[in-house]
């Protein structure tokens, strides 16, 4: 029996090469991408019924999220609403200003101390609320028995389902001139206290009424994180000799540390939206140097004076920079190693 003295790669690549070509088998070879992932076309047909399934939910997102950003056009003209009942019509029937709206708003001292009282808040819940969520999803978790969990986890959700209009009234019933902390400093011989119109103090009790809201509540996205920690890791931290601290700081936070990142960063981009109904609710009890942010300064000039073009500029400015913070924050994650909102 004949034995060929050709290697068997080169008798297939001779074979391959004597083959004739397939009718458009070159031309499907150029529309076949070249990292080997399938068409544009085959991945729509595979994934049609989940399109199908998203598309209501894309098409809510573009008529309350995209549609409206056509509006801002009324940020560079002297919008007068009551030119026609029809929207659209007013606007185009509304004399265009250019950048005036805009030149009015940087020489407006107002407008900086908006900033300026927003920045402060931002910074105040960054640095005292934002840890409390995880300090808590951390203490939740090591509580070994499952009903006193349950329990736990209750309790701490249960204020976020409140209004802002209940929570003010606790507080009012609690800090207030009339309040329970006043009541005792003046049983026991001291001035009262009324925390709830010091302007001094409102920035930390628009903080500490924000942690006894929302805190319990943030403490889900962290407890799920914590949930897909495999249970191999800590016994392994167990057997090496790694106690509850260390095993805390070796295996936990590590784990957490990308929800971290991305709540870090959509945190710095909701920086310039600081609690528009809360501080609204409270503003006439400090006045609107103490309370005054972006938001109110908007809603002031907006639909109190009426005056849409300006509160319009103030609102896109602030729509710009909180983009600006939004990919400055997520590059800062992706040097960091993280993901961020977006991948690299």
């Amino acid at each position: 029996m004949a034995h060929s003295t050709v290697p068997r790669s080169e008798a297939e690549a001779d074979e391959t090469a004597n083959t004739p070509a397939a009718p458009g088998g070159e031309a499907a070879a150029r529309r076949k991408p070249p990292s080997g992932r399938p068409s544009l076309r085959v991945r729509f047909r595979r994934d049609r019924v989940l399109l199908l399934m998203t598309l209501p939910a894309l098409l809510l997102v573009l008529v309350f999220s995209y549609v409206p950003i056509l509006g801002n056009v009324v940020a560079f003209q002297d919008y007068d609403p009551y030119v026609s009942d029809n929207g659209i019509v007013s606007i185009l029937h509304s004399p265009w200003v250019g950048f005036d709206n805009f030149q009015r708003i940087f020489a407006d001292s107002a407008f900086w101390g908006a900033v300026r009282n927003t920045l402060v808040l931002f910074g105040l819940q960054l640095v005292l609320y934002f840890p409390i969520p995880i300090m808590l999803a951390l203490l939740i978790n090591s509580v070994v028995r499952p009903k006193v969990r349950a329990l736990s986890q209750a309790i701490l959700y249960l204020p976020h389902f409140f209004s802002w209009v209940l929570v003010i009234a606790v507080f009012q019933q609690l800090f207030g001139g009339a309040g329970l902390l006043s009541q005792l400093l003046r049983q026991h011989g001291y001035d009262g206290l009324d925390i709830m119109t010091d302007p001094a103090t409102f920035k930390f009790l628009i903080t500490a009424e924000s942690v006894w809201k929302d805190a319990g509540w943030g403490i889900i996205v962290f407890l799920a994180a914590l949930a897909s920690v495999p249970t191999d890791l800590y016994e392994a931290a167990a057997m090496d000799g790694a106690g509850r601290w260390r095993r805390m700081w070796h295996v936990t936070l590590p784990a957490l540390r990308p929800v971290i990142a991305l709540l870090l960063v959509l945190r710095v981009g909701d920086a310039l939206t600081v609690g528009f109904e809360q501080i609204l609710l409270q503003r006439d009890a400090v006045g609107p140097g103490a309370s005054e942010v972006l938001d109110t300064f908007v809603w002031w000039n907006g639909v109190r004076n009426q005056d849409f073009g300006y509160a319009a500029a103030a609102g896109l400015v602030k729509g710009v920079v909180s983009l600006g913070l939004v990919l400055a924050a997520n590059k800062a994650a992706h040097l960091m190693g993280e993901q961020g909102v977006y991948k690299k």
